[in-house]
């Protein structure tokens, strides 16, 4: 008991809290890159070269395109922005390329980006997480920069699985009717 007969405050000191906080958030972040390059791995190995490169219209994206672009982007926000990695984006070329890069070309080309990434993120202090720096023309704190490279991920990838659906025509759910992980051991 205090001296003033109450108990003693129990919550963690602020650095150890910003320590445990900044290890939640790239933990997440890391572990979901892992997880959702996994899934696009899964997605490309079901198509064939055709079908990465194909597009439902002229202003769709392929398969391909949007594998190309989340390599930039991951490179950009999560490498350079977050881990001082040096990158030359061309973003417009991303979208534009119509012939077709060999599928172990492309995937490799994610993979390294996600090595990147994780290693840029499993290095984050909490110092890091809250400085200011500019990504992509915009000014972001490392916090915003993380969620967004994470959840701007996601989001294609989300995009990359519909479209493998429609190709392919499988189910591709990771769950099973009690929402339990089927192909936890697959994940990268």
């Amino acid at each position: 008991m205090s001296p003033a007969g109450e108990a003693p405050d129990s919550s963690p000191e602020p650095e150890v809290l910003a320590q445990r906080l900044a290890a939640e958030l790239t933990g997440f972040c890391v572990a979901k890159l892992r997880d959702q390059a996994a899934q696009i791995n899964r997605c490309v190995r079901l198509l064939s070269e055709e079908q990465i490169w194909e597009r439902a219209n002229d202003v769709s994206n392929s398969v391909g395109n949007l594998v190309l672009h989340l390599t930039g982007n991951v490179r950009q926000w999560a490498g350079e922005g977050l881990g001082g990695v040096a990158f030359d984006r061309d973003r417009p070329a991303e979208f534009a390329r119509r012939d077709p890069l060999p599928t172990d070309e492309l995937l490799a080309g994610l993979h390294a980006a996600i090595a990147v990434a994780c290693t840029a993120l499993e290095r984050l202090s909490p110092e890091d997480l809250a400085a200011e720096r500019s990504i992509q023309g915009r000014q972001v704190s490392g916090v915003a920069a993380a969620v967004h490279v994470t959840e701007h991920f996601t989001g294609h990838v989300s995009q990359i699985v519909a479209y493998t659906k429609l190709l392919t025509g499988r189910d591709l759910s990771l769950y099973d009717e009690q929402g339990r992980r089927l192909d936890a051991a697959a994940r990268l």
